[in-house]
């Protein structure tokens, strides 16, 4: 295993190309750090800005023996890399953070949410269902309308579907490919909020003021941070994201969705254990951003600041959106961040502008 703290001049991992790992390599160079990427698909956004690029499947044994044979340590970018490549670096000698129970848990919508309560975390109403009898069975539990989930894979409202009643649910759990889902109660939330927060190698914890979170079809559209919550709200999801981190002995930044109840209260919806969008803010909004945060934590440096030093309004580009560029350039409080993918597809994430406002 790598000696830690890393130095400058290190190589860092990362496994995944898209618009995450890019931030990540970009943070990463600033610190002094090399990066190489591992990606199935050619001419990733995240290798046209590191040292080195690898083009495999993530499960290529001679693959990550090439990614081993630079990096000291690694991380991923999105929770759908195979556990087992995580396992395979680690034999090979390289650090991985966040650590595989980590991701093995985020991948299993159920397995997550059963974790979030063992952990003492609140959440919705839940049970699991691999038949058409046994998401009739779910839903009665829960009681419709219910939202039915893939409990692996999905992303950005892909992989659910609600029930209205008990007895369509066998027809939704066909629909939804025939795979096992998890079955949850609705949650009448007042607004979605997120926090990012991040746990160092030494255990020590930082935690960002939360974001206010407006979605469209399954997709984030805005985050508006810091969030105007109550102090009650803010010490509630701190306590949130230090359950997860020290249940998850993690080690790197975490993203964190809440709803908001009517009377101040916080469920969790779902975590993730990597960078996330909704911490997309603190690229213009705090002195050291969730991407150096992150890099921070599993080069087993201290975590930097927190605090938010702009308001920031955080608006997602997608699609053909990012075509208007030069207008969001041309906004003197505005911040424009572009992912560098070649083909403008609809729905698709090209960039981000962080619009600065007062705090």
């Amino acid at each position: 295993m790598p000696s830690l703290p890393l130095a400058p001049g290190a190589t860092l991992g990362v496994l995944g190309g898209g618009q995450l790992g890019r931030m990540l390599a970009l943070a990463a160079a600033r610190l002094g750090f090399d990066t190489v990427i591992l990606d199935p698909e050619p001419d990733s956004p995240a290798a046209r800005v590191a040292a080195h690029a690898i083009v495999a499947a993530y499960d290529d044994e001679a693959a990550l023996a090439e990614l081993a044979a630079h990096a000291q340590v690694a991380t991923y970018e999105f929770e759908n890399v195979p556990v087992a490549a995580v396992d395979r670096l680690r034999a090979l000698g390289v650090e991985v953070a966040p650590g595989p129970r980590a991701l093995a848990v985020a991948q299993d919508r159920f397995d997550e949410k059963t974790f979030l309560n063992g952990a003492g975390v609140a959440t919705v109403a839940f049970a699991a269902a691999d038949s058409p009898e046994g998401a009739v069975e779910a839903v009665g539990r829960v009681g419709a309308p219910a939202l039915m989930k893939t409990r692996r894979e999905g992303y950005d409202g892909k992989g659910q579907r609600w029930v209205e009643h008990a007895a369509d649910a066998a027809a939704v759990f066909q629909a939804l490919g025939g795979a096992p889902v998890i079955v949850e109660a609705p949650a009448a939330f007042a607004r979605e909020l997120s926090v990012i927060a991040a746990r160092g190698r030494d255990g020590a914890i930082a935690v960002y003021p939360l974001a206010e979170n407006h979605h469209a079809q399954g997709v984030l559209r805005r985050s508006l941070a810091p969030a105007r919550v109550s102090a009650a709200a803010a010490a509630q999801a701190e306590r949130i994201a230090v359950r997860i981190l020290t249940g998850l002995d993690y080690v790197g930044v975490i993203g964190v969705e809440l709803f908001e109840l009517a009377d101040g209260g916080l469920l969790v919806n779902e975590f993730a254990p990597r960078v996330h969008n909704t911490g997309h803010w603190t690229q213009d909004g705090c002195a050291v951003d969730q991407f150096e945060q992150h890099i921070r934590a599993i080069a087993g440096w201290p975590l930097g600041p927190t605090d938010a030093v702009r308001g920031v309004e955080m608006l997602n580009l997608l699609g053909h959106e990012a075509h208007d560029w030069a207008r969001y350039a041309a906004e003197p409080d505005s911040r424009l961040h572009l992912y560098g993918k070649r083909d403008a597809k609809p729905g698709r994430k090209m960039g981000h502008v962080n619009r600065l406002r007062p705090l």
